[in-house]
């Protein structure tokens, strides 16, 4: 059997050009997928921005709110009520809202403003620069340390900048899990702080944020809180609920599907078009062996070798390529929204796959429809 796959790879690579163009069709098909894939995890884990940074167990917020962005106020109540339930170990409020800031240079930009519970800092970010505690001094601000950074003017520890006629002064800087996809810089506050200084309706409460005693209470505390009328979401619902959101209420799902369907079927054409070639061009190849005796079974295990070993390639050559490329956009651009994810890699070896076995089906039928006397004959 060794010797039949060494002359299935040497007649597979014997002409250069059309196998080639099998890889080239097949990494530039993988490629795409796994490109268009990875952008639309990319963009749902920042959608998820604030929801992973925070890390809170529990969410509680209005049954209409389906992005962490579009906050819906909450009544004070909603807050005692929550913390009188029995398996809340705590629960505190958050604030979540945008702002427009003016710079120490007389330019605007547009932030996210998050207020911490005053009492438990509950959500506070990892700091680089600076103390925690420092928070709590007047008008004190924490910046988050991501892609949006540099949009602050890239503040140090003592900038200043104005936020509807108050002061605002930078007192530390932190790091973050995830940056924000609406490209925005973060400030972290205390939320009395931030309810002071940026305009709001009645309800100033964005989000309830719960910690159960334990994981057991949680279905009871979700029971509890929908008696209320209000929704509590474990972090991992919440992150599901904002994806949803994208995927199926708004044309990015729509437009990643097509494209993703757009690559396969590139990928599938060229690569069926090109190995019916290899396989006519190789017909009286396959005829000789026929004739000397090999069997049926035989040619078949060497054309799905060829077939396989092509596909794997070119799988294995988008994927180096799609991981290239990433690296350098997020070098080059910080913004750039892209995670390459497990499932969107299986995703594709499955399509991958599928493109193998087609071009596999093409050349067996062709491959078992030959009789040798016609080859010798021609």
């Amino acid at each position: 059997m060794g010797g039949i796959l060494k002359l299935a790879y040497k007649l597979l690579v014997n002409d250069r050009a059309k196998f080639l163009t099998l890889l080239v069709g097949i990494s530039f098909a993988v490629f795409l997928m796994i490109m268009m894939m990875s952008m639309f995890a990319g963009v749902l884990n920042r959608a998820s921005a604030t929801v992973i940074n925070i890390g809170a167990d529990i969410w509680v917020m209005d049954p209409s709110v389906q992005t962490v962005a579009n906050t819906i106020g909450l009544p004070g109540y909603v807050l005692d009520a929550t913390r009188s339930i029995p398996g809340v170990k705590f629960a505190v409020p958050l604030f979540s809202g945008g702002a427009l800031v003016k710079l120490g240079n007389g330019t605007y930009q547009a932030v996210n403003v998050v207020g911490l519970d005053d009492t438990s800092l509950f959500g506070r970010p990892r700091m680089l620069e600076g103390s925690i505690q420092d928070i709590f001094a007047e008008n004190s601000f924490i910046v988050l340390h991501d892609s949006e950074f540099h949009k602050f003017g890239d503040p140090k520890i003592g900038t200043t900048f104005e936020l509807n006629d108050h002061r605002g002064k930078i007192v530390g800087i932190a790091e973050t899990t995830s940056s924000s996809l609406f490209g925005v810089p973060t400030l972290y506050t205390t939320y009395y702080r931030a309810i002071q200084y940026i305009p709001n309706p009645r309800f100033t409460i964005s989000y309830v944020l719960v910690e159960p005693k334990t994981p057991a209470d949680i279905p009871l505390i979700k029971q509890q809180v929908k008696a209320l009328g209000y929704l509590a979401l474990t972090r991992e619902e919440f992150q599901q609920r904002i994806s949803d959101f994208y995927m199926y209420q708004t044309g990015i799902g729509m437009n990643i599907l097509l494209m993703t369907g757009i690559s396969f079927i590139v990928g599938l054409s060229i690569s069926g078009q090109t190995f019916y070639t290899f396989i006519l061009e190789n017909l009286d190849k396959f005829g000789a062996l026929k004739a000397i005796g090999t069997s049926s079974r035989v040619l078949i295990f060497m054309i799905l070798f060829q077939a396989s070993f092509t596909a794997l390639t070119g799988y294995g050559l988008g994927v180096g390529l799609c991981t290239l490329s990433t690296t350098l956009a997020k070098m080059r651009l910080p913004d750039y929204a892209s995670r390459i994810t497990y499932p969107s890699l299986l995703l594709a070896l499955v399509m991958v796959t599928i493109i193998a076995a087609f071009s596999s089906y093409i050349g067996v039928r062709k491959v078992l429809r030959i009789e040798p006397f016609d080859i010798f004959r021609g």
